[in-house]
């Protein structure tokens, strides 16, 4: 009968530290086995696309964040790292259905900023209005022509079709650039791009680089595409992508004659 007490108070303290009733308690450990958070995933880095080295070496301060690789990891759906994934993923990433799961978080968080590079530059900040006629339409949330922003060049649309937390109405006063915009804030634009990607090659059974794609940037045979390509050749090396050697090529002519006369 001791022994049933103490486990009682123990189980109490540890309801009350919980936050569970103690009414709740009552029911047995398994109630409260069932209460607890489910932990975190691992994550790791992903390493820099050659856009973010070299604004690096530049000191750019509109880089790529190392805790938006965190936001990306995170908010991943379990399909986004199952076989459910389209084939044409092995186009970036031939291992991916042979990684670990935080090996396939890093690799969409390698993804998504080859994205953000080919789309936005890498800068948060960015607001385009593309004057295109496909493009060039009016918002059905702000009623204004459609601006494309962020990181990932989203639309506050998207808020409606893809369940983004964008809010119009706290950022209409606001001036196009302001960082407290909640369609700028990187964390709503990277976690509105993967309800974007996953209803694509998830929900719609698309691959990723397709003609129908959100993104310019993945539909083939298109200049974006081409930008986003070129991002794509460092992902992390659990992905076992075979990098391509440099050339070594001679100087060009006039190459040559800037430096002589540099002497």
């Amino acid at each position: 009968m001791r022994g049933t007490a103490q486990s009682n108070i123990y189980l109490l303290v540890f309801c009350v530290g919980a936050l569970i009733s103690p009414l709740a308690c009552k029911h047995g450990h398994s109630q409260v086995a069932s209460a607890t958070v489910t932990p975190a995933p691992a994550t790791k880095p992903a390493p820099p696309t050659p856009l973010a080295v070299k604004k690096a070496e530049l000191g750019d301060d509109t880089n790529w964040k190392p805790e938006w690789d965190e936001v990306v990891e995170k908010a991943l759906p379990p399909e986004m790292l199952s076989k459910k994934v389209p084939g044409d993923v092995r186009r970036f990433c031939p291992r991916f259905y042979k990684m670990s799961e935080t090996d396939k978080r890093a690799f969409w968080a390698y993804f998504f900023q080859a994205l953000a590079g080919a789309e936005a530059g890498l800068n948060p900040r960015t607001n385009v209005r593309h004057t295109e006629p496909e493009v060039a339409v009016v918002d059905s949330v702000t009623h204004q022509m459609v601006h494309s922003e962020g990181l990932l060049q989203l639309t506050y649309e998207d808020q409606q079709r893809y369940g983004c937390d964008f809010d119009w109405k706290a950022d209409r006063h606001l001036p196009p650039h302001d960082a407290q915009k909640t369609i700028l804030n990187p964390e709503n634009n990277l976690k509105c791009g993967i309800n974007i990607l996953s209803n694509q090659i998830i929900n719609h059974h698309k691959p990723i680089v397709s003609s129908t794609s959100y993104w310019s940037t993945l539909q083939p045979g298109t200049i974006s595409f081409r930008v986003f390509e070129k991002q794509m050749t460092n992902p992390p090396a659990s992905c076992g992508l075979r990098k391509a050697a440099t050339p070594r090529r001679a100087p060009d002519k006039s190459t040559v004659e800037v430096a002589a006369s540099m002497k």
